[in-house]
């Protein structure tokens, strides 16, 4: 075999293994999960705040792992009332979210734990100054389990017919 041909063998299979292995790496990948627990509050949730004047936008339950966040971007418009909330695996011992403006401004921090009053919910109000896109990471920590922790997440809006309380701080 001629040398230079050798020479380009070479730099196109360095060249394949560098896209092989920059294709291969981890993604989070978002995958549902099912705990009849958390199913429960959130029925529960659901109820209460639609008899409370606010609609569901969005809802996902997420498979996820102790310690790690799962981001979540929603757009929200300006003057308008949301209501957020994240539902933990309940044997986590730690449950956090913090909420983002577009530009990377924290906007809310919550934290509970296992044996707080409802300590696997956490349930905020926002209003947005500005209409963009908002990041919210839900993260729990859990001793025992490590992955398949259930979480759910859910984005509600204060109706328009319903708007005039918007003053007024709405917890379950």
């Amino acid at each position: 075999m001629k040398p230079h041909l050798t020479k380009s063998y070479f730099i196109v299979a360095a060249l394949l293994l560098v896209c092989v292995v920059t294709f291969s790496q981890d993604v989070i990948r978002l995958q549902s999960c099912k705990n009849d627990l958390i199913t429960k509050q959130v029925d529960s949730l659901k109820t209460f705040y639609s008899k409370d004047g606010f609609s569901l936008l969005k809802e996902a339950s997420i498979s996820m792992e102790s310690e790690f966040e799962m981001p979540v971007i929603v757009p929200l418009t300006e003057g308008s009332w949301y209501q957020f909330v994240f539902i933990g695996d309940y044997t986590s011992r730690l449950y956090e979210v913090r909420m983002y403006d577009w530009d990377e401004k924290q906007v809310i921090f919550q934290q509970k734990r296992w044996g707080d009053v409802d300590g696997n919910i956490i349930s905020y109000s926002y209003i947005p100054k500005v209409s963009e896109f908002h990041m919210m990471k839900p993260v729990q920590v859990n001793k025992t389990k490590k992955k398949d922790l259930c979480g759910y997440v859910m984005l509600f809006k204060k109706t328009q017919s319903d708007s005039g309380n918007v003053g007024t701080k709405t917890t379950p």
